[in-house]
């Protein structure tokens, strides 16, 4: 995989100005949890490359749509539990924790749509503050009209459409 990461890294150098692949590499050999981490956002459909995103190295899904493999899925398990019928198989904080990293936030997201356009059909929950969490709700983010939305909704809602974006901090 790190071959085909190689590629997508070197084809998409406006995600990571000044960032060299080597130093990219080195940090995801030297931990085989994030290399782990690293192929279930591949393998699941994020296709991760990085973005360079407040003095970090960021892992990140840059797939153009929300991962087919990751809709239809609540926001969390309490959601999930909460649902009295048809509830989804799994959530997406679930997910993340099973895959071994964590939602993009909402500041996050909004930069990676600084540097190209993703989820212009699809959806992405994102990182929910408590304060809106703790009420019954759960926020995601989309692109529409040259515009980066963030809408809310029941965190126990879930749709074939919205799926979720997630990262991994290489140099924490």
């Amino acid at each position: 995989m790190l071959n085909a990461w190689k590629v997508r890294f070197e084809q998409n150098k406006n995600r990571h100005p000044g960032v060299a692949w080597e130093t990219v590499a080195a940090l995801l050999l030297q931990d085989d949890a994030k290399l782990r981490a690293a192929e279930q956002m591949e393998n699941s459909g994020g296709e991760p490359d990085v973005i360079a995103f407040g003095g970090r190295l960021l892992l990140c899904d840059c797939a153009e749509e929300s991962p087919r493999k990751r809709s239809s899925l609540c926001y969390d398990g309490a959601a999930r539990l909460s649902r009295k019928k048809n509830a989804p198989a799994s959530s997406a904080v679930e997910e993340t924790e099973k895959m071994g990293v964590r939602l993009m936030t909402e500041e996050e997201y909004r930069y990676l749509q600084t540097i190209g356009a993703y989820d212009m059909k699809t959806s992405s929950w994102v990182q929910t503050p408590e304060r809106i969490r703790s009420l019954g709700g759960a926020i995601f983010c989309e692109r529409r009209y040259d515009t980066v939305f963030t809408f809310h909704n029941g965190a126990d809602s879930y749709y074939s459409v919205r799926g979720f974006r997630c990262v991994l901090e290489l140099n924490e």
